[in-house]
Order: C-alpha cells, then structure tokens, then sequence
C-alpha cells in the first residue's frame, strides 16, 4: 500500500512538469474557405483601374512611366519607398496635368507669337497676358475655375470638415490618375497594355514640354525676344552677319 501511495505521488509530480497538449488551430491563411467564419469582415480586393492594380512591392506602385535609358527615375524620392499609395497618386496626377498644361503652353509660345489672334496681341508670349482686355480675361479665368472644380469633383474625395486633415488631399479609390472621362477623339484604348503605353507616351512628351516651356519663358524673360525671334538673333550670329544691324535706337531685335 505504501508502494501504490508512494508511485502515486511520483507520476504526480511528474505531470506537474509535463508540457500542457498541444491543440492544432488552423490560421486564416491555412484555413479553407469553409474554416472561416462567415461574420469575419474579409478586406476588399483591390480593383483593376484600366488595367493597373496598385503594387506596393513594386516601384511607383506598379505605375507606368519607366523608360529606357533612364528607367526608374527618382532622384528627388517623390516615389520612395514608404510613400502611401494616395501619395503616389496625387503626386501622378500633379505631373500628368502639369505635363498638358506645359504641352499646350510650348504650341502656345510658337503659335501666338506668330499670329496676332482675335486681339492683336504682339511681342513674347510672355507679355501678351497683359495685352489681353478685361472681359476675356475674365472669361478664360472663369472657365479655368470651372475647369479645375470638374476634375476636383471627379478625382477628389469630398473634404469632411469633421476629419479635414484625413480627406483633403484624398483621391477617390477608383480614379486613375489624369482619366478625366474626356476623350472626344476616342483614342484611350480598351487593353490595358496598350492603355500603359500610351500612357508612357503622354507621360514622357509632357515632360519634355514642361522643360521646353520653362526654358521658352526663360529665355523671353532674359532677352525680351520671341523665340523665332532668337532663332532668327543667333542665326544671324552664327553666320557672321551684325544682327544689330537693322535695329534702330532703343529697339530690341
């Protein structure tokens, strides 16, 4: 009997140590669809914008833009690593815009310096705001707001004054950066690739047109001259002929 009690108290004590049983759970990402709880919210599959699901391992969020010979260029990490997506995207739609702007700026300088237009309007293309009267400037103004408020409405999330800083610079989950629905000439194509590259192609001409138009306007704040004008200056200096020759006293030519 002190045997049994003795045993006893030794299988006792050793269970005291003895690892608790392991019991096998099945995580969600192991689990079949029938293992998950159907009242656990699942997240929401990000949706294709023609053709472009945002990649958060890939540069630029999987954006199109990336050409030889530069490739990937961001010397100034507007598109770092640890930048939201929301960034990336304000920060797309800021170039696409700034890209027309500045092409149908650069076909401005050379095409309103050439024509005097319905207001007779002469000299650099950088003077020839002010020459503009009063009711079309307004008007162009106005259209320009108008312009601006509809892309807002389109791209933009609503600004919540309750949660102001969280909404303001939002865009909405849906919109592609720069499709504005505005295609009158019908040349967005359907596939998704060719969509990419015609994407690049807008892209990369804007860019160009942003560096032409800033040095266009430098170049008329720095010597006055339209830029056929210049043209016509150093093609002069370069043939060897004086191209003071023909200006008279006081003039710019």
């Amino acid at each position: 009997m002190l045997k049994l009690a003795m045993f006893s108290a030794a299988v006792s004590a050793t269970a005291a140590f003895a690892p608790a049983g392991i019991h096998t759970t099945k995580s969600a990402l192991h689990s079949t669809p029938g293992d998950i709880p159907a009242d656990i919210p699942q997240p929401p599959a990000i949706k294709a914008i023609n053709g472009w699901v945002p990649d958060e391992n890939a540069k630029c969020y999987g954006l199109p833009g990336a050409v030889a010979p530069t490739g990937y260029f961001d010397p100034l990490g507007f598109a770092q690593s640890g930048i939201t997506l929301n960034e990336i995207k304000r920060n797309r739609e800021s170039e696409v815009m700034h890209g027309r702007v500045a092409m149908l700026a650069a076909v401005g300088y050379l095409v309103g310096e050439s024509f005097p237009g319905p207001f007779g309007l002469t000299g650099p293309a950088n003077e020839q705001l002010a020459q503009v009267p009063a009711f079309p400037f307004t008007l162009l103004t106005g259209l320009i707001a108008a312009a601006e408020l509809k892309r807002a409405t389109i791209g933009w999330v609503e600004p919540d004054f309750a949660n102001w800083s969280k909404t303001l610079w939002t865009l909405r989950d849906n919109y592609y950066p720069g499709d504005l629905g505005f295609d009158p000439l019908g040349l967005k194509p359907s596939d998704p690739k060719k969509f990419a590259d015609m994407q690049t192609r807008e892209l990369q001409n804007g860019r160009l047109a942003m560096i032409g138009a800033a040095g266009m306007c430098a170049q008329e704040i720095f010597n006055h001259r339209t830029i056929i004008g210049t043209i016509d200056f150093y093609n002069k200096v370069f043939s060897g002929v004086n191209p003071y020759e023909s200006c008279g006293d006081g003039v710019i030519c």
